[in-house]
């Protein structure tokens, strides 16, 4: 740990007024993460450090058969610590609890995601993204 940093001290469900801080987070990562659109309060979970959000991601269910792990987001001074890992894992365990079938997590990291149990590829499924055209780009 760098000098100045402090150890996370809690781990734990997100409340409504930690939105502002998990968007100001989510914010650092303008081309990696989804800035619109985020998941509910009670979807996220967050690593707190001396009082401060430094870590936090959201397990958005889909359905009883499918969740996904999303909007993951550190901050830089605390990166290195383990607090990815650890948010995943509680993102898991809430799905584990509600009964979900498949977690999915859709990251340009994926070695880091095959660290936390994601395989790849499950039982030969692949998915498949559509991008449609934008209107800049003089599709119609």
């Amino acid at each position: 740990m760098a000098s100045g940093e402090r150890p996370v001290t809690e781990v734990r469900a997100a409340t409504h007024d930690d939105m502002p801080a998990v968007r100001s987070l989510i914010s650092r990562y303008p081309e990696q993460l989804i800035q619109d659109d985020l998941p509910r309060a009670v979807s996220f979970v967050v690593a707190v450090s001396a009082d401060q959000i430094v870590g936090c991601c959201a397990l958005q269910i889909y359905s009883r058969r499918l969740a996904e792990v999303r909007s993951l987001a550190i901050d830089p001074e605390h990166t290195g610590l383990g607090i990815a890992k650890t948010l995943v894992e509680r993102c898991l365990r809430r799905a584990r609890q509600r009964n979900v079938k498949q977690v999915l997590a859709v990251s340009s990291e994926a070695a880091f995601f095959e660290r936390c149990g994601f395989p790849t590829f499950f039982r030969e499924k692949t998915a498949l993204f559509y991008d449609p055209p934008t209107k800049a780009s003089g599709h119609s």
